[in-house]
């Protein structure tokens, strides 16, 4: 059974200014929000708003590169700033739905099918926002959910939506709160901009580094190579021996479990008692959909005792600074020309071998290795202060918001 409304709760973090004051009300949503009824009308359709689980309330013709909706846009809601949307529909990612602030755009229309409502003038929206992104919401919507399942829908409406309850303090702290959250929001957003930066420079110094196809020169060149050789192309079979006749594919089932990386196309997948390789060695994804995707990257070193699948070509190299650089070389570069397969992308033996690798002497080979590591190193140091402020968020927003707990 939920807790009763009108019952009061205190979150474990509170601003000293508000330890003394009352306690948080938990009370229905309908008592202090109102839904949204105002119809659009034609003249509003280049408005048109999307929900979207990772950027919010979007424009949808930003969102999808064009406009979606349909021609009966009188059907649809017309909503402002700080309105608020919810989508019933579960993913993954969202398991009870998904509800967000208008907050990048004055104000626009929206599908019948969200459900959109505001809050009266006594609370703060950007509060109410943080609220519901922390999950302390969940196991009301939960509940929704749960009885669309039995009922064979999941068309929540609004007013059902609108009966779940939510635990709220005065207007002075819920202005507290999401202060706080939205200057550690503008850290987060700075130190992603930061990462982006360097990830782009990061490619753009590539593209300088390495030739650009058809040519045997790179752009840019250290002042102590700049009257070397030309760099040669070869194939990379020559470059690399090629150990994929020692990998062994175990089923899920089959794996004895233990500390071994047990690697696949994109990555470890798994960890178990014995090993194949006990090398440094380079992995490159011999099928999958990140072939053509690039979500990660498609060449990716190991060390020490491994297990591969095959699913990933494995290569050896004579020289550190060789391998670096080749690892680098392939996830700079176009490999669609080398890849078959439409529904199951595929980079075969056969076309891995024949892939052109610039070859410069050793010694331009690790000065451009060793430069784009540092530049990785640096990269990976701002993504970890990255990940450390949304874990140091998303702790104090556990702090900040009092949990409603379900009775048994």
């Amino acid at each position: 059974m939920a807790k009763k409304d009108g019952s009061k709760m205190r979150p474990r973090l509170r601003f000293p200014e508000f330890r003394g004051k009352a306690e948080w009300k938990y009370s229905p949503l309908h008592l202090f929000t109102a839904p949204v009824t105002e119809r659009a009308k034609a003249a509003d359709e280049s408005q048109v708003l999307t929900l979207s689980g990772e950027y919010g309330i979007v424009l949808q013709s930003e969102y999808f590169g064009k406009k979606v909706a349909g021609t009966n846009s009188e059907r649809y809601l017309k909503i402002a700033r700080n309105d608020f949307v919810y989508n019933d529909r579960t993913t993954k990612q969202a398991v009870y739905g998904t509800i967000k602030r208008l907050s990048k755009h004055d104000g626009g229309i929206v599908s019948p099918i969200y459900k959109c409502f505001r809050f009266d003038v006594r609370e703060s929206p950007e509060f109410w926002e943080f609220y519901f992104d922390s999950g302390v919401h969940d196991l009301e919507l939960k509940g929704l959910i749960n009885e669309g399942a039995r009922t064979g829908r999941f068309n929540i409406s609004i007013n059902q939506f609108l009966s779940t309850s939510a635990c709220r303090p005065e207007r002075a702290e819920q202005e507290k709160i999401a202060d706080c959250l939205s200057s550690l929001d503008e850290l987060i957003t700075a130190q992603g901009r930061k990462v982006e930066t360097l990830k782009a420079h990061k490619r753009g110094l590539m593209q300088e580094l390495f030739p650009r196809e058809g040519e045997t020169m790179p752009r840019l060149r250290f002042p102590e190579f700049r009257d070397g050789l030309e760099w040669e192309n070869k194939p990379l079979a020559v470059v690399a021996e090629n150990l994929d006749n020692k990998r062994v594919p175990v089923t899920e089932q089959a794996r004895d479990k233990g500390q071994i990386p047990y690697y696949g196309a994109s990555g470890i997948v798994d960890y178990v008692k014995d090993y194949l390789f006990d090398e440094d060695l380079l992995c490159v994804s011999e099928d999958g959909a990140n072939l053509v995707a690039r979500t990660y990257p498609i060449a990716f070193a190991i060390s020490g005792k491994t297990w591969v699948n095959n699913h990933a070509h494995v290569l050896r190299f004579s020289e550190p600074s060789t391998q670096k650089f080749v690892e680098l070389y392939l996830n700079s570069i176009d490999l669609q020309d080398f890849i078959t397969g439409m529904a199951q992308p595929k980079l075969n033996r056969a076309m891995l071998d024949s892939i052109p690798i610039p070859h410069p002497e050793h010694a331009e080979q690790a000065k451009i290795a060793s430069c784009l590591s540092s530049l990785d190193t640096l990269i990976a140091a701002e993504a970890e202060k990255l990940e450390a402020l949304k874990t140091h968020k998303k702790g104090l927003m556990q702090g900040l918001f009092p949990a409603v707990e379900k009775e048994s």
